[in-house]
């Protein structure tokens, strides 16, 4: 009888690799992802934004432990982007003209919530979440605010403002802006008879007929 052959060692098989990640960035997915919802005036939660991003219902929770810090990095991005609107059109507006800045401001201000109506809302009412909660959003905002102030009195220190209370002009230049993006937003206008292709012509003009109501003649 042959002698029995030693069976041979069973190769091993490899170790399954881990299935690479399909998003970049994760937390940038959903925070898109909850931006989306916010725009489509769906319930924001961290449950449909990793249905959005097409992740497990707990992946998210690495990055977003509630609705709250997902809603508040969603507004810090909205921020983000309502900052570089602002940015942009100073940069072409003209360095020495200081109510040409604030003009400028002022509409991109306006150009951005009436084009950008969710965002808008997120950034600047407290339905999604309390926005003292973010410290970034509070820098942020607070930045604005200085940004608007040296404006204005640059604008004083040239002699071109009929006013020398700054915080009243500014208190009312913020009311004017706020004030009618909420009225589009809120969908008030067309009752005053500003038609949805007259909307941005006329946030134009009110923004003219303010300045030149602070504006030395």
């Amino acid at each position: 009888m042959p002698a029995r052959q030693p069976s041979k060692p069973r190769a091993r098989r490899p170790r399954s690799q881990a299935r690479p990640y399909h998003h970049g960035d994760l937390r940038r997915v959903l925070i898109d992802a909850a931006l989306q919802l916010a725009a489509e005036g769906a319930e924001v939660s961290v449950r449909e934004a990793a249905r959005r991003a097409a992740v497990s219902p707990g992946a998210p929770f690495r990055h977003f432990p509630n609705r709250d810090a997902l809603m508040a990095a969603a507004a810090e991005e909205a921020q983000r982007r309502f900052r570089a609107e602002i940015e942009a059109a100073l940069s072409e507006a003209p360095a020495t003209n200081p109510l040409a800045r604030f003009r400028a401001f002022g509409l991109a201000y306006l150009r951005w919530a009436m084009r950008n109506p969710a965002h808008f809302e997120i950034i600047s009412t407290g339905r999604y979440f309390v926005h003292g909660s973010s410290a970034e959003l509070t820098r942020d905002n607070a930045e604005l605010i200085a940004l608007t102030e040296g404006i204005l009195a640059e604008a004083a220190g040239q002699g071109l403002l009929r006013s020398a209370d700054l915080k009243r002009i500014q208190i009312a230049g913020r009311a004017l802006v706020y004030g009618f993006a909420r009225m589009n937003l809120d969908g008030h206008l067309p009752r005053w008879g500003v038609e949805a292709g007259e909307i941005e012509r006329m946030a134009e003009g009110v923004l003219d007929l303010f300045i030149a109501g602070i504006a030395k003649p």
